[in-house]
């Protein structure tokens, strides 16, 4: 059987999530996010045998959201043999489109608590499993050279809409394109415009580069999220690709974010490991690749 958390579970729930674990949840997390609303009791379910809880699943979604979006954690009690198909009737619970993101590092890539959780959702419907590397920069490194062959300028979320339309287009990224397969080429585009916009960064950090010419190169998104600043998003539209602007979108971000901080600052991303033209990116202008996210989608 399975509910959502009510108030009374709570010291139950803190208890679990003491556990060392390779959940991203912890207990300090879940009581910080249950009061900004990243986490709600609504979003947190619990399975029971009997009256016994005896697994759990926490859900995250942004503050202002009306739906989760993303498994953060997955506990199941000492005496469950078998947590998969537990852990898949809990992740059935909330109405996909929704993804389960691990954050691990290569050499633990293959560790049972982790094989035995993407097992979980393959079985519950997340059965595409994307790796993407994990890169950052610090301000102990140099900042990137800042390009003198494109121009950056602030755009109305139309114009963001209409970009992202156009770099949907033989995108490299997993998520676009099953976004565009689910929903379609604008859907998508206003979906992830709507979603940048919910993270912490800035909205006025937002540009989108251009050419000599004055034809649209691509657009540059530094933002942030609760860890602190991060690359939000990079891409070039087709007609400009071949000719790593990529690392010069990547240095304006790096640029924005620096010259915003008071003081010594870490800039952290993501890019899918196929996406080769990107991580040569990244590598290119200074990040590190640190650790691995896991995504079932």
């Amino acid at each position: 059987m399975f509910r959502t958390m009510v108030e009374s579970d709570l010291d139950f729930i803190l208890a679990c999530l003491t556990e060392p674990s390779v959940n991203t949840t912890t207990r300090e997390r879940f009581a910080a996010y249950l009061d900004s609303g990243s986490y709600r009791r609504e979003w947190t379910w619990l399975a029971l045998d009997g009256d016994e809880p005896v697994g759990l699943a926490v859900w995250w979604g942004f503050p202002d959201g009306d739906k989760p979006l993303a498994l953060d954690g997955l506990w199941a009690a000492p005496g469950v043999t078998d947590p998969v198909p537990m852990w898949a009737g809990l992740i059935r619970q909330v109405p996909q489109p929704t993804e389960y993101h691990i954050f691990t590092v290569p050499s633990h890539r293959d560790d049972p608590a982790i094989t035995l959780r993407l097992a979980a959702a393959h079985e519950a419907g997340l059965k595409t499993l994307t790796e993407r590397f994990r890169y950052e920069w610090t301000s102990a490194q140099p900042l990137p050279e800042r390009t003198t062959r494109l121009t950056f300028e602030p755009a109305t979320d139309e114009a963001f809409v209409d970009a992202f339309e156009q770099i949907s287009v033989g995108s490299l990224d997993v998520a676009t394109r099953a976004g565009v397969a689910r929903i379609g080429v604008h859907a998508q585009a206003l979906e992830d415009v709507e979603d940048y916009k919910s993270m912490r960064g800035p909205r006025e950090w937002w540009r989108l580069a251009y050419d000599e010419s004055g034809a649209l190169v691509g657009c540059a998104l530094p933002s942030a999220n609760d860890g602190g600043p991060v690359v939000g998003y990079v891409g070039v539209v087709p007609a400009q690709r071949g000719h790593h602007y990529a690392d010069d979108l990547l240095a304006e971000i790096t640029w924005i974010i620096a010259e915003a901080s008071d003081g010594g600052i870490s800039i952290r991303a993501d890019t899918d490991s196929t996406n080769a033209p990107m991580v040569a990116s990244f590598e290119r202008l200074g990040y590190r690749r640190f650790a691995l996210r896991l995504v079932a989608s």
